[in-house]
């Protein structure tokens, strides 16, 4: 089964009328990387968090989203009584040094006094260890939801890269028919070049043949045909493990690479440059798909 390294969950829950909303989106990484954002009473717990998340999705750059919606009658933020006092006592001592006379309305104090920092703070409120633990029963339906997701893009991921791997294939064995021409053509082309250079110097044609026959083995393309169809048999049967595998894919994929890499630099026939093209087309979809499989 293949997963892929982008998914998406959303899950909610409640306790003592207190709501918490868990969003979770995945994409694709060479490691993994966990960024949460989530309200300041839950610090505490943040490497527990970490730890819960890693476990499930392994891989991949990960956003955590918790969001917590207090209780009816519940406040965030309480004020902060002898800063207040504070403020007031320095604005009329103000006042009172500006103006002959000081005024006896204090509504603008109050206005003003708001709008200072610290006036408000947040409420000192402790974790209850129940919160944490519906938390964590979100947190684990939202991994579960993130996994399926990803469970359903990875099936269309191993479609494309089992389709790319066996268009290369195919490709491969398109390459056959020419094969008996593309060493005649090149026979041909060292006799009619040996015939212009050496019209009227004699040559040992024994010699000739053995080397012609030498040069031509190097040109031969039978081990790169082998090795190619082996990467990807390899490739295929990968595809179908049950283990983490987007980075053995990738390899596999540097593999298939080099030896097309190697069939187009010996080719020396248009048809077949053609083909090369072609596999190489189908090799640059495979790895960028491959870099989202988990």
């Amino acid at each position: 089964m293949t997963f892929s390294m982008t998914g998406y969950g959303k899950s909610n829950c409640q306790y003592k009328g207190r709501a918490l909303t868990i969003e979770i989106r995945t994409l694709n990484s060479k490691q993994g990387d966990v960024n949460l954002r989530i309200p300041s009473i839950f610090r505490e717990k943040e490497l527990e968090m970490r730890d819960i998340v890693s476990a499930q999705l392994d891989r991949g750059k990960i956003d955590l989203l918790v969001q917590r919606d207090l209780a009816e009658g519940e406040v965030a933020t309480e004020l902060n009584e002898s800063l207040v006092h504070s403020f007031y006592k320095l604005f009329k001592k103000l006042e009172i040094s500006m103006e002959e006379e000081p005024s006896q309305n204090s509504v603008d104090y109050l206005s003003l006094i708001m709008k200072m920092p610290d006036v408000l703070k947040p409420a000192a409120i402790d974790l209850e260890e129940g919160e944490f633990e519906s938390l964590k029963v979100g947190l684990n339906e939202c991994l579960i939801r993130v996994n399926e997701f990803r469970k359903q893009e990875g099936q269309k991921l191993e479609i494309v890269l089992s389709e790319g791997a066996q268009n290369i294939k195919n490709a491969l064995k398109s390459i056959v028919p020419f094969e008996e021409d593309r060493l005649n053509r090149i026979r041909k082309r060292i006799y009619s070049n040996l015939g212009e250079d050496s019209e009227n110097a004699a040559f040992d044609k024994d010699r000739f043949e053995q080397e012609l026959i030498y040069y031509l083995e190097k040109l031969d393309i039978t081990e790169e045909k082998v090795r190619l169809e082996a990467h990807c048999d390899y490739f295929l049967k990968t595809l179908r493990d049950e283990s983490s595998k987007g980075k053995k894919l990738s390899f596999i994929a540097q593999e298939m690479g080099r030896e097309i890499n190697t069939l187009g630099s010996k080719a020396q026939h248009s048809e077949m440059q053609q083909i090369v093209v072609e596999m190489k087309d189908q090799l640059e979809k495979i790895k960028e798909q491959a870099l989202n499989v988990l």
